[in-house]
C-alpha cells in the first residue's frame, strides 16, 4: 500500500496534513481532559458531603453505643442519635449520588468534545488519503517500464484538463497514435503525477 507521494510537492502537503490531523486530535484531547477536570471539580461539594456525612454517620454511631447502656433511659435516650445517624447516612449518599452525575456528565461532555471535532476531521482527512492510496497503489501494479507508458498517456488524455494537454502538443491524440515518445512520456507523467507517482527512467 503506498502512503505518499513520489512528487515532492505532493507529499509536502500530505505530511503537512497528516501532522495537522495529528495536532488537531492532540488539541481535541487536550481540550476535552481540561472540560472533565472542570465539569467533574462541580461535583467536589457532594464528594465533600459525602465524607462529612459519614464521618457524622460513624461518629452518632459509636456515640450510640454507650448511650444505649444507660440503666433505664439509654433506649430512649439512643433514639434520636441513631435517628440522627441514619439523616447523616442519607446526606452522604445524596452527595455520593450528586459527586456520581457529576462524574458522568464529565465522561459524557469530556468524550463529545474530543469525538465530534475528531470525528468531522478524520471525515474529511480520510476519504482523500484513501483515496489517494487506492490510485497510486493500483497505478503502481501497472508502472513497471518504459512501454506502460502508453496506458497512462491514454489515461491522461481522458482525464487531464485541455489547457495542461494543450501544453504538452497541439494534437496529443495524433502523437500518441503516431508513437511520439516524448509527448506519450511528458503525457503520462501528467497522469502519473496527478496519482502521486513519477515516470521509470
Amino acid at each position: 500500500m503506498k502512503l505518499y507521494s513520489d512528487v515532492r510537492s505532493q507529499r509536502f502537503w500530505q505530511v503537512v496534513g497528516d501532522l495537522m490531523l495529528v495536532g488537531w486530535i492532540w488539541l481535541c484531547v487536550a481540550l476535552g481532559l481540561l472540560v472533565f477536570r472542570i465539569t467533574n471539580a462541580l461535583g467536589a461539594p457532594g464528594r465533600k458531603a459525602a465524607e462529612a456525612g459519614d464521618g457524622l454517620a460513624g461518629d452518632l454511631r459509636r456515640l450510640s453505643e454507650p448511650i444505649g447502656k444507660v440503666p433505664v433511659v439509654g433506649d430512649q435516650l439512643r433514639s434520636p442519635v441513631d435517628g440522627a445517624a441514619g439523616a447523616a447516612g442519607k446526606l452522604a449518599e445524596a452527595g455520593r449520588d450528586q459527586a456520581h452525575a457529576v462524574e458522568q456528565l464529565a465522561y459524557v461532555l469530556a468524550g463529545v468534545t474530543i469525538g465530534l471535532p475528531v470525528l468531522f476531521a478524520l471525515l474529511i482527512w480520510l476519504p482523500r488519503r484513501i483515496r489517494f492510496s487506492r490510485r497510486a497503489t493500483a497505478a503502481r501494479k501497472f508502472i513497471d517500464s518504459a512501454a506502460d507508458l502508453d496506458l497512462f498517456a491514454l489515461r491522461a488524455m481522458a482525464n487531464q484538463p485541455m489547457h495542461r494537454l494543450a501544453k504538452i502538443s497541439d494534437d496529443p491524440v495524433a502523437a500518441w497514435r503516431n508513437g511520439d515518445t516524448a509527448v506519450i512520456t511528458e503525457l503520462a507523467d501528467l497522469e502519473l503525477r496527478s496519482t502521486g507517482l513519477k515516470a521509470p527512467s
